[in-house]
């Protein structure tokens, strides 16, 4: 299969795709599409472009592509876009299509907190600059081994970070919202009105095979990046090329204890409190018998129990976390 073409300088040129959620940043992304389209072929030439349709296209726009040849995917959209687009470099057997191939994106999303890990802001042609880069740079996937809302075990792969605990309630308030009030507002929304409802979990979790240990936990952080829900800084120590998850546990805060710490997290000036802990591990494995809710990368795909495994340098990128 030819994995790309001769530009005619004797160079291999990536052939392109971009995977365009139009529904993202509050729908406006598919009117403003045939503009970005424009930008992006002004510097790199002409690109392909695939428009997601319903939940779950992206994956499958994902793994088309890179089975007819396609080394450069984009995902154009917010995380839950980038999300799909990473599950798609994968089959249904785990294996990867095509292990040298490039993800990048351009963050049009609510929470937009994948570019936020690598110092990214807002502005299409620094996007659009990153696209045009040569070199690529390996960086870590997560893999979630979990129930579904059904009870059926399934995978699920995390560019940036998972979670369970009160984030899931998080996601399913934002993701049945409008959004329209912006992606860290609706995010503080969607989190005080689940601080009101969410009762702390029993959770026993084993790090590295180490013996399990029990917490009683409002959320559970799995962290390849550094930023969630909206902007909050929860593992500011995160990288993304180390191998290793950074796993940061709010433990048994009292809704009073969320509120008056939330700014904390926001900041990243949280992990010295009492009742946080974090750690560093390869691979985590949580049960539990109440129903405990998965984020993952601002989606709600199921619930513990869960194993998450690191996959290092699984996927290619052209930027690298700052130092």
């Amino acid at each position: 299969m030819t994995m790309a073409v001769n530009d005619g300088t004797g160079k291999k040129k990536s052939r392109i795709i971009c995977v365009v959620n139009p529904n993202s940043a509050n729908k406006a992304t598919g009117k403003d599409w045939p503009e970005i389209k424009e930008k992006i072929e002004s510097v790199l030439g002409e690109v392909d472009s695939k428009i997601t349709g319903a939940p779950g296209d992206a994956t499958d726009i994902t793994r088309m592509a890179l089975e007819n040849g396609y080394d450069e995917i984009v995902a154009v959209g917010g995380d839950g876009t980038n999300n799909e687009v990473i599950n798609g470099f994968f089959r249904d057997d785990n294996t990867q299509i095509n292990p040298n191939a490039v993800f990048n994106f351009i963050s049009r999303g609510t929470g937009g907190d994948l570019r936020k890990t690598f110092g990214l802001g807002k502005e299409l042609m620094d996007y659009i600059d990153i696209l045009a880069r040569e070199e690529s740079w390996p960086v870590d996937v997560g893999r979630i081994t979990m129930d579904n809302q059904n009870g059926e075990r399934m995978v699920r792969y995390f560019i940036n970070i998972a979670s369970f605990g009160i984030g899931g309630l998080v996601d399913e308030k934002v993701n049945s919202s409008s959004k329209a009030l912006g992606g860290k507002l609706s995010f503080l929304l969607a989190t005080i009105r689940s601080i009101v409802e969410y009762e702390n979990r029993q959770v026993t979790i084993s790090l590295d095979g180490k013996k399990p240990f029990s917490r009683t936990i409002n959320n559970v952080a799995i962290a390849n990046g550094q930023f969630f829900g909206g902007g909050m800084w929860i593992a500011p120590g995160a990288r993304m090329d180390d191998g290793k998850f950074d796993v940061v546990i709010l433990g048994d805060l009292t809704r009073l204890d969320v509120l008056k710490r939330a700014n904390r997290v926001y900041k990243g000036t949280h992990l010295e409190l009492d009742k946080v802990e974090s750690f560093r591990a390869a691979r985590i494995e949580a049960f539990s018998d109440e129903r405990v809710l998965l984020d993952v990368d601002g989606e709600q795909p199921g619930k513990l129990p869960s194993t998450f495994e690191c996959l290092p340098g699984a996927i290619r990128m052209k930027i690298s976390q700052p130092k």
